[in-house]
């Protein structure tokens, strides 16, 4: 870092120029469609999304920042160098610059355009980029070995992200297996029981989010359990007013809260043990299994490949996938000794914990990583705009 600032210190003591994009680059959009990709294509596709498809003949051959025109705005951002297909509502940016670093400018876009279209917009949200968005765009153009000392520190650090991002899906797929294996028993090593003779289910009461307070009686939404919860938790991120007490219904402490409804079928049905201290009001959408199991060995179990096929065959495929819960009380599950389902329990404590929670383990490290990257990035590519000898800017 005090290379940099060194390099800009001596060789940029006045400050760096601007130019508008529209002045040094080429921007157009692509004239393939989504329909067009193929899965063995040989070239790489960039529609209007983080996702790059493949496709069997190229649009361009060069360097470039491609932007989505709609969806993802200010968001989405890719650098290519060489042969691609382009969506027909997408931008690509040519540089035809030599003082200007593509890769530099990737970064800067990535930084500075959301804010940037944000501040052109009439409104507070910008649903399609237009052409004279990217045109009256401004970059610096610092002298081109500080943008390539820039670049490659970036680089270093998308790089390090990257493969503690691969390791961590690694470990994920590890993980799966272990978890699939811990919980897999031969035909008569256990007792095997349906869930309806092991425990009960207590459908919630409905709430919604006109109900929501700061300080309140603690609740699950079942919306919450696809995204905000893991196998466990100890603790709520919503609320609802004090005086819908007596119209709600709770799960207690070591109660599974299972979902009844969801976008695919996978989702319908997923389920987090309750561990606070507390009883939890849950949403119409769930149901609280009550039972005198380990609750993490069974909220693990349901995590389970078997689980989920056979959970498959008790959901109503409508317009909203819904649990058949008279079905679904028939799966049976293993009854292994309270002992043998804590041991395994332990076992996938710790590789939940590593792949799984913000506070430790690969997502702690992946967290801190992007972090650190986001404050260098900001950093470096803050650059004091060229005042010209009237005063102006250049």
């Amino acid at each position: 870092m005090s290379r940099i600032d060194e390099l800009i210190e001596e060789l940029c003591p006045d400050g760096v120029e601007f130019k508008a994009v529209g002045d040094i680059a080429s921007v157009g959009t692509g004239s393939s469609d989504r329909k067009d990709a193929t899965d063995d294509g040989e070239f790489p596709f960039y529609v209007r999304s983080r996702e790059v498809l493949r496709i069997a003949k190229y649009e361009f051959d060069e360097e470039a920042v491609l932007i989505p025109g709609e969806g993802g705005i200010g968001e989405i951002f890719h650098y290519v160098s060489g042969r691609y297909a382009l969506h027909q509502r997408a931008y690509r940016i040519s540089f035809n610059y030599n003082q200007l670093d593509t890769k530099f400018a990737y970064y800067y876009f990535a930084v500075h355009f959301k804010a940037f279209i944000l501040l052109k917009a009439v409104s507070a949200t910008v649903t399609s980029i237009r052409k004279p968005m990217i045109t009256d765009f401004r970059i610096p153009i610092p002298p081109l070995g500080i943008q390539r000392e820039i670049v490659k520190v970036l680089d270093t650090f998308t790089e390090l992200t990257a493969e503690l991002t691969a390791e961590l899906t690694a470990r994920k797929k590890q993980y799966h297996y272990y978890r699939d294996q811990l919980l897999s028993f031969e035909e008569g090593e256990v007792e095997w029981k349906p869930l309806g003779e092991i425990g009960e289910f207590i459908r919630g009461k409905r709430f919604t989010k006109a109900d929501y307070v700061d300080d309140g009686i603690s609740v699950i939404h079942y919306g919450e359990i696809y995204t905000q919860y893991g196998v466990w938790t100890d603790h709520v991120i919503s609320q609802v007013r004090p005086d819908m007490a007596n119209t709600l219904r709770y799960a207690k402490p070591g109660d599974i809260v299972i979902t009844d409804v969801g976008e695919t079928v996978e989702d319908v049905g997923k389920a987090v043990a309750w561990l606070g201290d507390k009883e939890v009001a849950i949403h119409d959408h769930c149901y609280a299994f009550r039972h005198t199991m380990n609750p993490k060995f069974i909220s693990y179990y349901m995590q389970t490949t078997s689980f989920i096929a056979e959970k498959a065959r008790y959901v109503a495929r409508t317009k909203v996938n819904t649990l058949l819960i008279d079905g679904f009380s028939k799966i049976k599950i293993p009854v292994p000794p309270l002992e043998e389902q804590a041991r395994i329990v332990a076992i996938l404590d710790k590789f939940d914990a590593l792949v799984n929670d913000l506070s430790s383990g690969l997502p702690a490290e992946i967290k801190a990583r992007r972090q650190q990257y986001e404050h260098y990035r900001d950093r470096l590519l803050s650059f004091p705009q060229q005042t010209d000898h009237q005063g102006g800017m250049a």
